[in-house]
């Protein structure tokens, strides 16, 4: 019996090697896995990390540690006079109301209008809609540079109400305006494109059980498939921050007034004489900041949007 027993438990104890091995294995293809995406999120990230570091040093630093690794390490003389120089130089808060404004009426009315429309193209049948949707996706092919004259031509005629002795009064001409900031961006042609194609793997089955205990289209959208749509306002709500917070060329056309300027046309302000290399490294990253705040708050959503729609889309 003894002899039995002996003899038999290296074969109980193989299962168990072979498991710890394959264990091992696995690990290592994991760990080899993670290895070329955390360095390429390094790569990423070294911008970012240099833009902070040497928003920190004075100007000499800056260009003295340019070509060493001490770039990206806060180490020398680090204070946080260019933050304050920044303030100095120009009125940030003010240009980071504006562009906060801008952006967060920008970004509310466009989903509102781009899902409405894309819940049009998608679920409602009628005569000419694949037409002007390919129309749609075919704005996306011209360069906003294009017709920025012509929209600032359009935009100066335009009427307009004021507000003078306390009376309403009409004018023509929308600029020097929140409103020409904002009008000519929230109707979107990416994404309504994006609305259609998340909108369409919504089984339409919905749409008719809905409709036969008498819901109109207007309560579809808003109890049925706003709901179901999380991820694409989420994806949509990223795509339209990211240009309306960078918006640079049309407020520069349309805007003079200093008081209703957004926070990318404040960059001139530093190259007028002589560039302030640590004060531009400070003012850039006090207008990153609500960026990354706004990727890293909706970062699983909008992951899971493209998964869904992009896919299946």
């Amino acid at each position: 019996m003894s002899a039995t027993t002996t003899t038999g438990a290296p074969r109980r104890e193989a299962p168990r090697v072979r498991s710890a091995e394959a264990g091992r294995r696995g690990r290592r293809r994991k760990v080899l896995g993670y290895l070329p995406m955390v360095l390429l999120a390094l790569f990423f990230l070294f911008p970012l990390v240099f833009m902070f570091v040497s928003s920190l040093k004075p100007d000499a630093q800056i260009l003295g540690d340019i070509d060493s690794p001490q770039a990206f390490l806060p180490v020398g003389d680090i204070s946080t006079d260019n933050y304050v120089g920044v303030f100095e130089r120009v009125p940030v808060a003010r240009f980071l109301l504006n562009s906060v404004l801008v952006t967060v009426l920008i970004v509310g009315l466009g989903v509102i209008v781009n899902s409405m429309a894309g819940f049009a193209l998608s679920r409602l049948e009628w005569r000419g809609r694949k037409v002007l949707l390919t129309v749609i996706i075919a704005t996306l092919i011209v360069p906003f540079e294009t017709i920025a004259i012509p929209m600032v031509y359009w935009v100066s005629k335009l009427p307009t109400i004021v507000i003078e002795d306390g009376l309403p009064m009409y004018d023509f001409g929308w600029l020097n305006s929140y409103h020409v900031q904002i009008v000519p961006f929230i109707a979107n042609a990416f994404s309504i494109f994006l609305f259609t194609q998340y909108f369409s793997t919504i089984p339409k089955s919905f749409d008719e059980a809905a409709r036969i205990d008498g819901a109109g289209w207007f309560t579809i959208y808003r109890k049925i498939i706003v709901p179901l749509s999380g991820p694409a306002f989420a994806t949509v709500a990223i795509l339209t921050f990211l240009p309306a917070w960078n918006q640079y060329l049309w407020p520069l056309m349309v805007v003079q007034q200093e008081e209703l300027r957004p926070v990318m046309v404040g960059m001139q302000y530093f190259f007028q004489v002589n560039p302030a290399w640590g004060e531009v490294m400070a003012y850039t990253s006090l207008i990153t900041l609500p960026v990354l705040v706004m990727f890293l708050a909706f970062q699983r959503a909008f992951v899971s949007s493209i998964a869904s729609s992009g896919v299946k889309g």
